[in-house]
């Protein structure tokens, strides 16, 4: 099959998410009007809460079963392995571009997050679809290919509800704290403290007693049981900063968000699928209760267009002034769709090589596809949802998905031509 027949085959998904979007654009500018902020909200908690745990526990339960989660099980690895090369590489990135603070928590978002949800759900039925697809009959390239999809957009809502959203939780609640009225309030107390004296409570000296040496008394002394003792509250006090970050971490971890409702369809999708007396109740035919399925996937069906829709607006904000660097959002896109599909390449061809990921050209497509994916909209939600960071994730989303458009369509193509 040539190069020009992978490239249309591989056009064709990313050109209809190109005109979904573009609808989505339409319909939110201001003579429209139709997903203005409001309305663009209301649609956003219909799919957050109903529609896309409608879609993930649906497919879910279709199309995963017990076997099939045994085949697949280096999926979870390579889709944790995106988060955190993504992770690493945007911790770089912050460092070399002095990325100011309230930002660095959505560069490492956009950068670890790729939309493994809807994209995938659109690109791989479509590539089998299509009479030139070099992955075997249409049919059960699809059948394949949606559960591939499914476990994938499972296994990212997640990893993203679990890792990404404490992090930007954390960076909001800290950037709250520094433009809290209160802190002002607690400056001017220790103005009045240092210009009026110190107050009653500080009755001890401020210099060093003698339970407490310091290491250039150890020096002066050669004092070994000194240096024991002070290198003993060394470490003390070391322990002591480390279970403070830990519980801070802790304390700004959110059970209900890590229990969303996509995380909730994620386990009631995977107890259906791989429960083999419930399935059997549910799915299929002539299942007593399909009626409960069948409720659940028409509801699901309306995910994609919805959140395409909503992609196409949330861009359209994009096109206002931001503080995100040029520089930024150039680092951004060089991880997304240079750093990590060449990293995924090299991954998923040694888990071949290693005997970890079949000879389905298909499943190693996906896993490559995977690394070179755009950022997650579900980013886009998390600073909705804190309300910190919407303008600048909006810029960003905007320029990564119009690059998307010509990255994915060459990746996918050369994705392609090595599998096959």
């Amino acid at each position: 099959m040539g190069v020009l027949d992978l490239f249309v085959v591989a056009l064709m998904p990313v050109l209809k998410v190109l005109l979904v979007t573009a609808v989505g654009s339409l319909l939110a500018m201001e003579r429209v009007n139709l997903l203005g902020r409001d309305a663009k909200q209301h649609v956003n908690n219909l799919v957050f809460y109903i529609f896309s745990p409608s879609l993930i526990a649906s497919k879910l339960a279709d199309t995963i079963t017990l076997s099939s989660l045994v085949t697949l099980w280096f999926m979870p690895v390579n889709i944790l392995l995106t988060f955190i090369i993504g992770s690493a590489l945007a911790w770089v990135l912050i460092k070399l571009t002095r990325t100011p603070r309230h930002l660095q928590s959505l560069v490492i978002g956009c950068c670890a997050a790729g939309n493994l949800g809807n994209l995938l759900l659109i690109i791989l039925p479509a590539v089998c679809t299509e009479t030139n697809s070099p992955f075997g009959d249409s049919s059960t390239c699809s059948t394949y290919g949606e559960a591939y999809a499914s476990l994938s957009m499972a296994i990212g809502a997640v990893y993203i509800w679990c890792y990404v959203y404490p992090l930007m939780r954390i960076s909001a609640e800290k950037r709250a704290e520094e433009t809290d009225p209160k802190d002002s309030t607690a400056s001017l107390n220790a103005d009045e403290v240092i210009s009026g004296g110190l107050p009653e409570i500080i009755t001890e000296p401020l210099l060093a007693s003698e339970d407490s040496p310091s290491p250039m008394d150890c020096i002066s002394q050669e004092d070994e049981i000194c240096q024991t003792r002070f290198e003993g509250k060394t470490k003390i006090l070391c322990l002591k900063k480390i279970r403070q970050h830990i519980t801070t971490i802790t304390e700004h971890i959110d059970i209900k968000k890590l229990f969303a409702p996509s995380t909730i369809a994620v386990i009631i999708g995977f107890i259906i699928g791989v429960a083999s007396p419930i399935r059997k109740l549910i799915i299929g035919d002539d299942a007593p209760l399909r009626v409960i399925y069948n409720a659940t996937d028409l509801l699901g069906e309306a995910a994609i267009p919805c959140i395409t829709l909503i992609i196409g607006a949330n861009l359209l904000r994009g096109l206002k002034r931001s503080t995100v660097s040029p520089v930024v959002i150039i680092g951004v896109i060089t991880i997304r769709y240079i750093a990590l599909p060449l990293i995924g390449i090299g991954v998923v061809k040694a888990a071949h090589h290693f005997g970890m990921v079949g000879s389905d050209a298909l499943y190693q497509f996906t896993l490559m596809l995977q690394f070179a994916l755009p950022p997650a909209m579900n980013v886009g939600t998390i600073t909705q949802l804190l309300e910190a960071g919407e303008n600048e994730c909006s810029i960003i989303m905007l320029w990564t998905y119009a690059v998307a458009s010509l990255s994915l369509t060459l990746w996918s193509t050369f994705f392609m031509w090595i599998v096959t």
